[in-house]
């Protein structure tokens, strides 16, 4: 969230979470102000959206940094959220790293360790969310952190555990139905149906959706409804 897509309020009555762009990929202190005092209005909790600092493409393009420029870029996003959070009286609950960064550190073990022990240095309490069964929740239970295994519910799925890439054009589920299938298998039987058909086991403790995505209002609204219907 804050990241110029305007549906804050739209998406907030639906979801537990917010990932907040810090900045580096998109938004800015008063787009961090605004979704934090949005996510106090629906009681969702405040979470960090580090990326690399890449405006132009999103945050979406791979850059190579060292350990050490990976752990001071995350460092200083969540320095500039959690002093507007604390201006706003609320709390920073969790940490997920945005686009290409995530994408990297879910594959890559160096990359992990600089961002989980980024995280642990600025706030041990703080969650960490990362992709299901990666090395991100790896390097960071690994060090004490407390994790948070995420599923996509927009994206599709390789063999390997990894999301399709963007580059690839059955990367996004825009289907409601494919959509919903999808998050109750992974929530229910703990597997995922990949791009090729094989199902691969997967453990889901949070779900994702895209706040850019263009059914990104459908898609929460669905989900909560099928998930508490009862």
């Amino acid at each position: 969230m804050g990241e110029g897509m305007g549906n804050e309020k739209e998406l907030m009555p639906f979801i537990s979470s917010a990932n907040i762009a810090c900045g580096y990929h998109a938004g800015d202190a008063a787009t961090i102000k605004e979704v934090i005092n949005i996510c106090l209005d629906y009681n969702v909790n405040v979470g960090a959206h580090p990326s690399f600092f890449d405006r132009e493409n999103f945050g979406r393009t791979t850059m190579q940094l060292s350990p050490q420029e990976i752990y001071t870029l995350v460092i200083d996003q969540l320095a500039i959220i959690k002093t507007i959070t604390l201006e706003c009286g609320a709390i920073l609950h969790h940490v997920k790293p945005h686009g290409a960064l995530y994408n990297l550190a879910a594959k890559d073990m160096i990359t992990a360790a600089a961002i989980a022990n980024a995280v642990k240095d600025f706030d041990k309490k703080l969650i960490y969310f990362g992709l299901s069964g990666s090395v991100m929740i790896k390097e960071a239970a690994k060090i004490g952190l407390q994790t948070a295994d995420e599923v996509f519910a927009d994206r599709t799925y390789q063999v390997d555990g990894s999301l399709t890439p963007r580059t690839q054009p059955n990367a996004l589920i825009k289907d409601k139905a494919a959509m919903l299938h999808q998050v109750m298998q992974m929530i229910n039987e703990n597997i995922v149906t990949t791009v090729t058909g094989e199902q691969i086991f997967i453990k889901a403790a949070t779900i994702c959706i895209h706040g850019d995505g263009e059914h990104a209002v459908a898609f929460a609204k669905t989900i909560k409804n099928e998930l508490f219907k009862n």
